[in-house]
């Protein structure tokens, strides 16, 4: 019920994320409105078939199978079978930033990496709390959701840089403070609503997770280490467009500046919520 009680939130803030879209190409009359529609098409198109790619070429991940990282193969493909998934391909990216993410377009083109800072710093009850964690990800079909809503907010920003750069959009007798405006409002509202679909998500896959690996203490011990050594250790060249990706938010800027945009509820509601779930288990 949860699952799909969020299916339909994520559906109606990507339609608010549309509707923003729209409002931007309004600024040019219809012309401009039906521009924004066939553009945003063209990338949720290019999201889906090409996201996991460029999520893991930007991680620089490395695929590995039951010969090159046997122990970590095994894991994988013990927890998809206990969470009746296809195996997905595995990653290990060359970060000492600890962390891990999932992608792909759905289960069948499903990958799970996770970075060499990770494979050091959790034991490996925690590492199999995170890589379940990432599974239900899967499960949900949350990778696909998270990718088109972090195109279309990453879209936006764009614009609203063009706009300003080239004096905003202006259709005749209107006001062109108005429409740049009107773009930074659509691109700062694109990135709350990103925001809302991934921390939604991310209270789901904890509790998923938890049961996928039947124990919610792996999950709840490696959130608490990773939350610290996120603030410690930085990521590579980090992607900010991939942060709802990660099980941890890797850039870890003032929370009273960014809590608006975080794309992960704080930790400690996290591991709240995975204590309740533990005592059902």
């Amino acid at each position: 019920m949860t699952v799909w009680i969020n299916n339909i939130k994520t559906a109606a803030l990507l339609g608010g994320m549309t509707a923003l879209f729209v409002l931007v190409g309004s600024r040019w009359g219809v012309g401009g409105m039906t521009v924004a529609l066939l553009f945003g098409g063209v990338m949720n198109l290019g999201a889906w078939w090409f996201s996991d790619k460029i999520a893991l070429a930007s991680m620089r991940g490395q695929e590995v199978d039951a010969s090159t990282a046997p122990e970590l193969y095994a894991m994988v493909d013990r927890l998809r079978t206990s969470a009746g998934l296809p195996m997905p391909k595995v990653y290990i990216c060359p970060h000492q930033a600890p962390n891990a993410f999932a992608t792909g377009r759905s289960p069948k083109k499903a990958a799970v990496a996770v970075t060499q800072g990770a494979l050091q710093l959790l034991n490996a009850r925690e590492l199999e709390g995170v890589m379940a964690h990432e599974l239900a990800h899967v499960k949900h079909r949350d990778t696909l959701t998270s990718c088109v809503a972090a195109t279309i907010a990453g879209v936006l920003a764009w614009v609203a840089q063009m706009s300003l750069f080239f004096g905003g959009g202006n259709r005749e007798g209107g006001n062109p403070l108005v429409g740049i405006l009107t773009i930074i409002v659509a691109a700062v509202g694109a990135a709350v609503i990103k925001g809302m679909i991934s921390r939604s998500r991310e209270f789901a896959a904890d509790a998923g997770g938890a049961r996928i690996a039947g124990h919610a203490d792996g999950l709840i011990s490696a959130l608490q280490k990773l939350e610290v050594y996120a603030g410690r250790v930085p990521m590579q060249q980090p992607n900010p467009a991939m942060n709802n990706l990660f099980i941890v938010e890797p850039l870890m800027l003032s929370k009273s500046i960014t809590g608006l945009f975080a794309s992960h509820p704080p930790t400690e509601k996290r591991i709240a919520s995975l204590r309740a779930v533990e005592a059902a288990l």
